[in-house]
């Protein structure tokens, strides 16, 4: 029986289920009350899911899945196409996400600002008005969506790539492997 299925397409599903995710956790992030996630676990949570668990889990099913459908067999090159496209679709989902949220909550941008302002003030009490500002301005630009959407695909699609090679380093079983 001959495989039609790619790689990067058995993916898409996952990729679209990671990146719901990651919507959800925003929208209750923000319901709950963003400033009241700074340094909270909550927050140490999300980012753990975000970064390490939930594109490791969706990576390896999808690898499996994968060899499951390919008659067992997976290569570690097929691993790389699955778990950058899984990451990469999940990011583009989040940033597109992330672009019409700006766009129909213009404020939040100022409250995001608003909440770094304090945060740096508790933890450099000494800082001048002159280096504030300095700094805000900085997280500023880098909140800009011409920054923030590539950025988000360029470090989901580098943490898919890391992923996937661990996971493809674990999975992998070619033709020619009698193990």
């Amino acid at each position: 029986m001959e495989n039609n299925i790619s790689p990067a397409k058995s993916g898409l599903q996952l990729g679209l289920l990671f990146g719901v995710i990651m919507v959800l956790e925003f929208v209750i992030s923000y319901i709950i009350g963003i400033e009241k996630l700074i340094g909270s676990s909550f927050g140490i949570v999300i980012n753990l899911l975000n970064y390490l668990i939930l594109p490791f889990l969706f990576i390896f099913l999808g690898c499996t899945n994968y060899k499951k459908l390919n008659d067992g067999l997976v290569s570690f090159s097929e691993c790389l196409k699955i778990g950058v496209s899984i990451t990469v679709i999940a990011a583009l989902i989040y940033a597109i996400f992330n672009l019409i949220f700006n766009l129909i909550f213009p404020e939040f941008a100022s409250q995001m600002l608003a909440i770094t302002k304090s945060e740096i003030l508790k933890k450099n009490p000494n800082m001048t008005t002159e280096q504030i500002d300095m700094a805000i301005s900085m997280t500023k630009k880098f909140m800009s969506q011409y920054i923030v959407f590539p950025v988000t695909i360029a470090m989901y699609a580098f943490f898919g790539l890391l992923y996937s090679l661990l996971v493809g380093a674990i999975v992998k079983k070619n033709p020619n492997q009698s193990f």
